[in-house]
């Protein structure tokens, strides 16, 4: 451990942490949610495709479950000026243990363009440069195959399954599927391009 490593306190406190307002990618913008954004929400995550994998159905969830501030914060996902889904982020701010994890819900007709890594980009760029992280992690159903190669193209590598990891909005347990990503490996193709 090195000597700056040696002062900073064992859990680092939230609320010293930096916070994204407005992130941009080259279709997309993420930033805070608003009340505005509870009823678009609550229509994108109840949708048939979305609603297997997402408990958050109604406007008391969205108001719990994505306005809450335990160590991370959500984010709206906006194209064009319409929200399309939400991104969130939590921090483990344990100091020898620091590292982030997302998840991310876009509206079903936003797939099939690339939309979801360029997102996960967009965040994971300002989770590594601005947070601080060297360590990313999300954590799909694993039965979600299509959110897992979504992942993999931004650069997601399988840790291992979590055995009847989360209750799937059915009531039943299922296994998901532990995957990160390290900073030193992340390739953030949108930089690329715009270099």
């Amino acid at each position: 451990m090195n000597g700056t490593d040696a002062d900073l306190p064992q859990r680092i406190r939230a609320q010293t942490r930096p916070r994204p307002e407005l992130l941009t990618g080259p279709r997309v913008t993420l930033r805070p949610l608003t009340e505005r954004d509870i009823a678009p929400l609550v229509e994108i995550l109840s949708h048939p495709d979305l609603a297997p994998w997402w408990p958050i159905q109604s406007e008391a969830s969205v108001r719990e479950d994505l306005f809450g501030d335990e160590g991370g914060l959500s984010l709206a996902v906006e194209r064009q000026g319409v929200l399309i889904g939400v991104v969130m982020y939590s921090e483990q701010l344990w100091r020898d243990y620091f590292s982030a994890g997302i998840d991310i819900a876009l509206a079903s007709d936003q797939r099939g363009e690339g939309i979801g890594p360029e997102v996960l980009r967009t965040l994971i760029r300002w989770l590594i440069d601005v947070g601080g992280h060297h360590r990313i992690t999300i954590d799909p159903a694993a039965s979600n195959t299509r959110a897992i190669r979504a992942y993999e193209k931004v650069g997601f590598r399988p840790v291992g399954t979590m055995r009847q990891y989360e209750r799937g909005p059915d009531g039943r347990w299922r296994d998901g599927l532990l995957m990160d990503l390290l900073a030193e490996e992340f390739v953030d193709e949108q930089a690329q391009r715009g270099a």
